[in-house]
């Protein structure tokens, strides 16, 4: 393990670090939430991580829905672990909490529901050399001579719809043959992040960002308003080009450090109630955001993925509770299986935004939970910031509608 100091700070050092925090030029504002039978926990209202969008490690810049951004678990993760420590996140996602673990040399661990993300994720924290990515992609056959999918024409040109399914026929077949290593995974996810999206830096004609592949029939509807047809790509340069940007930040350092950790991650595609297979009272620092209501349906924004890889979107079973009391029934028991894995002085760093309109704040929700599953809320932190939104391109702009805030409740297992 590659030395480092102890960093951790205790709540009381933490509270006062945020009262005084103003390196983005504001203060903090402090006011208290009164919780049932917990009394009062204090609120910190700041900008406490850069709202800039690029301002992360390179590896982190793959698309997936409602994801937050890296500087998010670092805060926190610099703050209540040491080096070697074990972070969690269950709801995984794109693998944020977990690859930045990797960075700051701790020990990942991640769950999730939807089998994309450890696919999304793993690969990342093993990082490849350009060279080495070049010559593999230069020894795949992208000529494939079986019919093509015609229905899939609507976002790719013909010969570039060919590249696409050799590419997956070729992971398909390593696969089944035991063949399929670490340099494959590269491809893999970097091709999941190019299939569709609204630059030239994609396989697909104009269409909504990579996070959110639209149904055909919308695909359609966008190609005839703006009057496209899908250009000609090249499936292998692009995902040359995608890797170039990815390790452009990658540093000898910050393979050596992820070197030291990386074998040691695990994954789990499951409901993240129950993880047996995680050792009680190992993890030092639950990182995570879980699904917010019925705002996102991450199994159909990820149908055409689903296909990539060769399963069918409608077989993943992933949870949506559309009123707040059964959201809070669910999220009670996650943090009772949270508290499990937790050591003894362990903290659990749990975000949520507002939902409808900002009607529903869910950190009063999540804050009982927590106590019901005997946690204990030390404080709560409002990450309110001016940012750039994805969802600008359906016209919906910043502190209007979404997701405006990171709401972070923090926890201690006692």
């Amino acid at each position: 393990m590659i030395a480092g100091p102890p960093v951790q700070v205790s709540i009381l050092q933490l509270a006062a670090e945020l009262r005084r925090f103003d390196a983005f030029g504001t203060g903090t504002q402090v006011r208290e939430l009164e919780v049932a039978g917990s009394g009062r926990v204090p609120v910190f209202v700041n900008e406490f991580w850069t709202a800039k969008q690029r301002d992360a490690h390179s590896l982190h810049e793959i698309s997936y829905r409602a994801c937050f951004k890296p500087q998010l678990p670092r805060f926190f993760i610099e703050r209540l672990t040491s080096p070697g420590d074990t972070i969690y996140d269950p709801f995984m996602g794109r693998g944020t909490t977990v690859l930045e673990a990797a960075l700051l040399n701790r020990r990942p661990l991640g769950c999730d529901a939807n089998p994309l993300c450890a696919v999304l994720t793993r690969p990342r924290l093993f990082p490849p050399s350009l060279g080495v990515v070049a010559a593999r992609l230069a020894a795949i056959d992208f000529t494939f001579k079986a019919e093509l999918p015609e229905d899939l024409l609507v976002f790719y040109h013909p010969a570039t719809l060919r590249q696409i399914c050799a590419l997956k026929h070729y992971l398909a077949v390593r696969q089944s043959d035991g063949d399929f290593d670490a340099l494959d995974g590269w491809i893999q996810m970097v091709a999941l992040n190019r299939l569709t999206g609204h630059s030239p830096g994609f396989f697909s004609v104009y269409t909504l960002p990579p996070n959110q592949a639209v149904s055909l029939q919308s695909q359609r509807r966008i190609n005839a308003r703006r009057k496209q047809t899908p250009p000609l790509r090249d499936v292998p340069r692009l995902i040359l080009r995608k890797t170039r940007t990815l390790l452009a930040d990658c540093t000898e350092s910050d393979r050596a450090r992820m070197a030291e950790v990386a074998p040691e991650a695990r994954f789990f595609t499951k409901s993240c109630e129950a993880v047996p297979e995680i050792v009680a009272g190992t993890v030092g620092l639950v990182v995570t955001s879980p699904p917010f209501l019925n705002v996102v349906d991450y199994a159909a924004d990820n149908w055409l993925r689903c296909w990539f890889l060769g399963f069918d979107a409608a077989s993943v079973k992933l949870s949506i509770h559309r009123r707040p009391l059964d959201w809070k029934a669910a999220m009670t028991r996650v943090f009772a299986e949270l508290h499990r894995v937790l050591r003894r002085g362990g903290h659990v760093a749990f975000e949520v935004g507002e939902v409808n309109a900002g009607r529903v704040l869910l950190e009063e929700l999540v804050v009982q939970a927590g106590v019901a599953a005997h946690l204990t809320p030390e404080l709560i932190l409002i990450n309110d910031q001016e940012f750039t939104k994805t969802a600008n391109c359906w016209g919906v702009s910043n502190n209007t509608k979404g997701t405006n805030t990171n709401r972070i409740v923090l926890f201690q297992k006692p």
